[in-house]
């Protein structure tokens, strides 16, 4: 009998025990220290060991995974690689592709315009108008390929010259297609504000006339003999629009002048000005010379366009 009672009382022990250590808090439960100990599978030598805790382990755990989590954010935000991950990324993708095909129909629209502009200046300078007749013009559609509306005759030609020599010119002007000069102050509007016959011109050389202006001939200008190396002179304030050099016209220089006027001065020797230059009344530009495979003299081929149409210089202007 006694065997029963003392087996009894050490069941309600243990029961006791077991509910004591059920009652202990998870906190309590996760701070419970344990040793991790690794031994050779062989000799039982032991190797190293490691005191651990439920919580411990949890924090390294939780610590791990939120740097593992912070690094891989750090690295799709600041690091091209966002671009593998696919559906990240492609709103800003799409717009820098936008923004990238705005910038090169603007550049090729100014390209076409240049182009546009170069085209019609060297026909002018060369006299080779034959593309800006009334019959060329009506033969072609009303748009070119580039989207450019297409001269409807000679007068429109020269205009066009007028309106984008200052919009769509050298680089080196920067000049809008009113308002003055950045460089100079110089009035460059070529609006209609005044008649050419209202306007003062200066001489750009002192010489006898030996080939007067003949449109009907393609002779947009008129011819004077002087000596070579004589020092041209801009007939009014302006900016330089075109210096260069043709196998036809040898040296020749462009200046664009306010009330919508284009000088032309070819065959030259030397040129001082480059395009984009303002230059002033009276100021030298070039000297004479003997230049270009139309040229059998040293002399001054000179040309002054109005509103886009050659006008007879002499006119307008004393040479003698």
């Amino acid at each position: 009998m006694q065997k029963y009672l003392v087996a009894a009382r050490n069941f309600l022990l243990s029961f006791r025990q077991s509910t004591a250590a059920e009652e202990r808090s998870w906190f309590e439960r996760l701070r419970d220290r344990y040793r991790l100990v690794i031994v050779n599978d062989e000799t039982f030598e032991e190797i190293s060991s490691l005191k651990l805790s439920p919580l411990s382990v949890y924090v390294f755990l939780s610590s791990l995974i939120v740097g593992t989590a912070i690094l891989v954010t750090l690295i799709i935000i600041y690091t091209p690689l966002k671009r593998y991950i696919p559906g990240y990324g492609d709103l800003q993708r799409e717009r820098e592709i936008a923004a990238m095909a705005q910038k090169a129909a603007a550049l090729e629209k100014e390209i076409n315009a240049q182009r546009l502009y170069s085209e019609n200046l060297r026909k002018i300078l060369t006299g080779d108008l034959a593309d800006f007749t009334e019959e060329a013009v009506k033969s072609r559609s009303r748009l070119d390929t580039s989207g450019l509306a297409t001269p409807t005759s000679v007068t429109e030609v020269g205009g066009r010259l007028g309106e984008t020599a200052l919009t769509v010119g050298p680089p080196e002007m920067g000049e809008k297609a009113s308002g003055t000069s950045a460089t100079s102050g110089l009035p460059v509007s070529v609006g209609l504000d005044q008649p050419i016959e209202r306007l003062q011109f200066t001489p750009p050389v002192s010489g006898e006339i030996t080939a007067h202006f003949d449109p009907l001939k393609n002779h947009f200008g008129i011819d004077v003999a002087v000596p070579r190396n004589t020092a041209i002179k801009a007939v009014a304030d302006g900016v330089v629009i075109l210096a260069g050099y043709t196998v036809e016209t040898g040296y020749s220089i462009a200046i664009q002048h306010p009330h919508n006027i284009v000088t032309l001065y070819k065959h030259n020797s030397v040129l001082l000005k480059k395009a984009g230059t303002p230059v002033k009344a009276g100021e030298a530009i070039a000297l004479t010379g003997n230049s270009g495979m139309e040229s059998s003299g040293p002399h001054l081929h000179f040309e002054l366009w109005y509103c886009g149409r050659p006008v007879n210089p002499a006119d307008y202007i004393g040479f003698r």
